[in-house]
């Protein structure tokens, strides 16, 4: 079952709209609020299994979010084959350690411990598929240290006011609300911490006239 957004403002072709793969309420909102028309179609790609597969295999941080964004475009274009479809994923990566979405908040809790006073990178992926196989791709990444001095009481008292959404991504964290506060240096792109290239992705969708140029 498709779940429809669409932008409010677009500025293009509001007839030429791609289709999110994803079911990420951030990315959505990233879309949105750069004003690309969409809607919403989310692939049915286990992700974690996907993650704790390839990286058993030894694949790198970056092949695995590479991996995982083709297959959910293509996953979804093989079933509208005349849409753009945009598959999209993250990775944190720690030291040898690839983070998943935490559980629960006990595992919330246990990887920003892991985390306190270490940087580590984010890699966001994205791929676009038309007719069931890719035709773009982009990447990007950004590094990010959290506090070596913040406090277990501290980490507690956040995953208490936090909402539950954090339990979304690698890391538990969100950087455009309350844990900002966690971090001693964050350097890289906002738009790749949330989940997208999303320049990069603006830059296609105006060849693809998508958007306007």
């Amino acid at each position: 079952m498709a779940e429809i957004l669409q932008s409010d403002l677009t500025v293009g072709s509001a007839n030429k709209k791609i289709v999110l793969a994803s079911a990420s309420p951030t990315r959505a909102f990233l879309l949105k609020a750069a004003g690309v028309p969409y809607t919403v179609k989310p692939s049915r790609v286990d992700e974690q299994e996907f993650k704790i597969s390839m990286g058993t295999d030894g694949a790198s941080p970056v092949e695995i979010a590479e991996v995982l964004a083709e297959a959910k475009a293509i996953s979804v274009s093989q079933k509208i084959p005349d849409k753009i479809v945009l598959g999209a994923d993250q990775v944190l990566a720690f030291r040898d350690t690839i983070f998943n979405k935490p559980v629960n908040r006990a595992d919330a809790l246990k990887q920003l411990q892991e985390l306190r006073g270490h940087e580590h990178e984010l890699i966001s992926y994205a791929v676009i598929a038309e007719a069931g196989r890719r035709i773009w791709h982009a990447s990007s990444n950004a590094k990010l240290t959290i506090r070596a001095d913040v406090t277990d009481e501290f980490l507690n008292e956040y995953l208490n006011t936090a909402s539950a959404d954090i339990l979304n991504g690698p890391g538990a964290y969100k950087v455009e609300s309350l844990g900002v506060q966690l971090f001693s240096d964050i350097s890289g792109s906002h738009y790749t911490i949330l989940g997208l290239p999303l320049l990069a992705l603006l830059d296609f969708l105006r060849v693809k006239g998508i958007l306007m140029i």
